[in-house]
């Protein structure tokens, strides 16, 4: 008797993930933990984990806690929007609390990328809009890649040198 397998398309996917709130540490390698168990979802590698200072709407806060951030690669056999669904499921479970735009939050998972698709709706853009932007992105997913590009936006380390680098290095071990 021959037995039929389902072929499943993974495509690679990064994430990034960040807590600002409770114990940031162990909320990001359950968030890791988690992703990885989404049934379809891979967790490949993680980038070490970076601090940086809480960014809000108007700007830089240093009195909100400080942000820890990681980069997370992995396969998606979901499709975008089913992936961000799932995302936004392990969030809630962590606590998160969608009150107020660019708030404190116990965990935050943004798609950064999904293969080189492009995605432009009400509900997910992809490539993560502001990416290209942020240090607590582009340091952590050059060290997973040190040739990394945002389709759209160019080379990640050339992007990096354009914005300021408010990313520090948080003493920790492998979050995966």
């Amino acid at each position: 008797m021959i037995r039929q397998q389902r072929l499943r398309v993974e495509l690679p996917v990064i994430l990034a993930i960040g807590s600002n709130l409770g114990d940031r540490e162990a909320t990001l390698r359950e968030a890791v933990h988690a992703i990885n168990a989404i049934d379809g979802v891979t967790v490949d590698a993680t980038s070490s984990i970076v601090q940086t200072p809480a960014l809000k709407l108007a700007g830089i806060d240093h009195s909100a806690p400080a942000y820890l951030n990681a980069v997370v690669s992995a396969r998606s056999a979901l499709e975008p929007h089913a992936l961000l669904e799932q995302l936004h499921r392990v969030e809630a479970e962590h606590g998160r609390l969608r009150a107020e735009r660019w708030g404190d939050r116990t965990l935050d998972i943004d798609i950064v990328s999904f293969a080189h698709l492009q995605v432009d709706d009400e509900l997910l853009t992809i490539p993560h809009p502001r990416a290209a932007e942020r240090a607590f992105v582009l340091v952590p997913l050059l060290q997973l890649d040190p040739q990394a590009t945002l389709v759209g936006y160019g080379s990640a380390a050339e992007l990096l040198v354009g914005i300021d680098n408010d990313a520090t290095e948080f003493e920790a071990k492998a979050l995966w």
